[in-house]
């Protein structure tokens, strides 16, 4: 069945206590119950992860439940990838990612904001970013993002790989995305997801809920012992990703584009592949 996504209007007054409410109070509350439908690695994410040397440190930031920190399983142990999120039930999860019946493994979480700038320029080998930046309630602060990716990791190799959801889902999708309403649809759109929880997960779950969000007539129906949670999301548009990545680069003094003779004394970031992928966009860069 399709998940009736709905259009959102964003407080351009306050983006932090709009993402305040409809972002990180929901994922606090349904931590436990998102995590266990959160176990597969994407393949582009994945082939990413295998492909770094050996040694090298990164951030994941947004990490989530942290299914991405014991990657890569070809190479277990050849890299390590420190899971920031902003989330505390999240990291309580992602801390031991990997863990199996009988054995626990302890992860390298830290908790921390996308927007923060907890770390030196340069301390990473690579960043990734998987379905986070679109939870950011504006353009400037999903431009901020991708420039604390770019100055998180070396200015001489550091590699990063961004995903976000697309305006434009696949087939398998649950999802269905409302039509725009005006504008030229370069610039995505901003919707609530829902999300479906069991009450018995509910009573499970000793977080606080979220403050009010958004209800429809479809809420309404819903089967009893059955509670729902709008997440908020930018869907990002066809070409969307890509501007504002070289936006963000180019706020910061970089070349956007690839390495080459007359440019020996500048500092740049070359984009290595964008793509869409089952219903999300993705960016990967090699910074220079």
């Amino acid at each position: 069945m399709m998940k009736s996504v709905t259009s959102a209007v964003v407080d351009d007054d306050d983006p932090q206590a709009y993402e305040d409410q409809h972002v990180h109070g929901v994922y606090d509350h349904i931590a436990s119950h998102f995590s266990s439908t959160r176990y597969k690695p994407w393949p582009i994410i994945a082939a990413f992860l295998n492909s770094l040397p050996t040694g090298w440190i990164g951030l994941d930031s947004g990490t989530g439940n942290g299914k991405y920190l014991p990657l890569p399983v070809e190479r277990p142990g050849c890299v390590l990838t420190i899971g920031m999120d902003r989330s505390w039930n999240l990291l309580q999860i992602a801390k031991h990612a990997g863990s199996g019946p009988g054995f626990s493994i302890t992860r390298e979480v830290v908790r921390g904001d996308v927007l923060g700038n907890g770390w030196r320029d340069g301390a990473f080998d690579y960043a990734i970013s998987i379905a986070t930046i679109h939870h950011l309630a504006s353009h400037q602060r999903r431009k901020l993002a991708v420039q604390r990716l770019l100055q998180s990791v070396s200015p001489a190799h550091g590699r990063v790989l961004i995903y976000v959801w697309a305006v434009e889902q696949d087939d398998l999708s649950k999802r269905s995305v409302p039509v725009s309403e005006g504008g030229d649809g370069s610039s995505g759109r901003d919707v609530f997801v829902p999300w479906v929880m069991p009450q018995q997960t509910i009573a499970s779950n000793k977080t606080c809920r979220p403050a009010t969000e958004p209800t429809s007539a479809q809420d309404d129906a819903l089967p009893a012992g059955v509670s729902i949670h709008h997440r908020y999301y930018h869907m990002f548009a066809r070409g969307e990703l890509t501007k504002l990545v070289r936006e963000a680069a180019e706020g910061m003094g970089l070349i956007v584009g690839p390495l080459t003779a007359d440019v020996t004394d500048k500092l740049g970031c070359d984009i290595v592949r964008d793509g869409w992928e089952r219903s999300n966009y993705y960016i990967e860069l090699r910074r220079w």
